[in-house]
């Protein structure tokens, strides 16, 4: 996905956000803006937005000295999650079509974000994350949902890369593919999370705790940008990634770096700001399970193509 000018106030907006929880007084969060706004004129709007993500938080890494501001917060949403597993795993139990409600809690679980976790309240984030479930069955007929080209494509696949997202959301990762695993148990499943720390996206350290690497293989994109941008990827993971035979790619940031991609893509994700849900054609707070080629089609005909 390319770069909108609406997205240039919210460059700004992270940049602070992101030195305020450095601990940056307002001297040198003026200094970080300075320097962003020295940046902008030279980024292409034919970039993604993670491209410029990766110079915003590198500035703040900078000239703060701090290398993981969001530290804290990432503890803390792997906490909640790994708190409200088991209740999770006995929805996917109980449930008519286990596969269809494990992805749907996989993508609820998008929620999971540093900016509203103010609690533990453990029941009260259960029953917030079961509401947007409710959101996806609704969604579930429409084009925005291809429940049934991924079941498709699960049975075919080989090698599946899966993109993780954000700490704590890994939690529900871990339970889309375990329940990928119990119905499809040769699969070789690859998770991929950041290399260095950018905004509250996971780490291995995170995938770990959440004990992601029990059900799968868990590695490095080499990354330090809020979405999957392939020229900084390492050499190792682009290896697996043209290998793979199809990609699970979590949130919102893995869909603005790849949404142009052609290889086999299911983006699973909440439509969080309204560029992305223009772009796609959704609302703000939609559910997605949006399969590449789909994409691509819509693209051809939004283009007149």
């Amino acid at each position: 996905m390319r770069t909108y000018l609406d997205c240039i106030p919210c460059f700004f907006k992270q940049a602070l956000e992101a030195a305020r929880l450095a601990g940056a007084g307002p001297r040198t969060q003026k200094k970080i803006v300075n320097e962003l706004a020295k940046v902008l004129p030279k980024f292409s709007l034919a970039s993604s937005p993670p491209e410029m993500g990766r110079i915003v938080y590198g500035l703040v890494r900078k000239i703060t000295h701090q290398e993981d501001p969001y530290k804290k917060i990432k503890a803390k949403s792997n906490k909640l999650a790994l708190r409200l597993y088991n209740k999770l795993k006995d929805k996917v139990r109980h449930s008519n079509n286990r596969l269809l409600t494990a992805l749907e809690l996989a993508i609820a679980g998008n929620i999971i974000d540093y900016g509203v976790k103010n609690s533990l309240d453990v029941d009260k984030e259960l029953k917030r994350i079961l509401n947007e479930e409710n959101k996806a069955i609704k969604n579930e007929s429409k084009e925005l949902f291809n429940y049934s080209e991924f079941k498709h494509a699960l049975r075919n696949a080989e090698t599946i890369l899966y993109l993780g997202d954000n700490a704590g959301e890994t939690v529900f990762d871990r339970i889309l593919i375990e329940e990928i695993k119990r119905l499809h148990k040769n699969k070789r499943i690859i998770y991929a999370v950041k290399e260095r720390p950018v905004i509250n996206d996971a780490l291995i350290e995170d995938a770990k705790k959440c004990s992601i690497d029990k059900v799968a293989e868990v590695i490095s994109s080499g990354l330090d940008t809020p979405g999957t941008v392939l020229p900084f990827c390492s050499k190792k993971f682009l290896k697996i990634y043209k290998e793979a035979d199809i990609l699970i790619s979590k949130g919102q940031g893995n869909f603005e770096a790849l949404s142009d991609e052609k290889k086999a893509i299911f983006f699973l994700f909440m439509a969080k700001c309204p560029v992305v849900a223009r772009d796609i054609g959704c609302n703000v707070g939609d559910i997605i399970l949006l399969y590449s080629k789909h994409r691509r089609n819509w693209m051809k005909l939004k283009l007149g193509r």
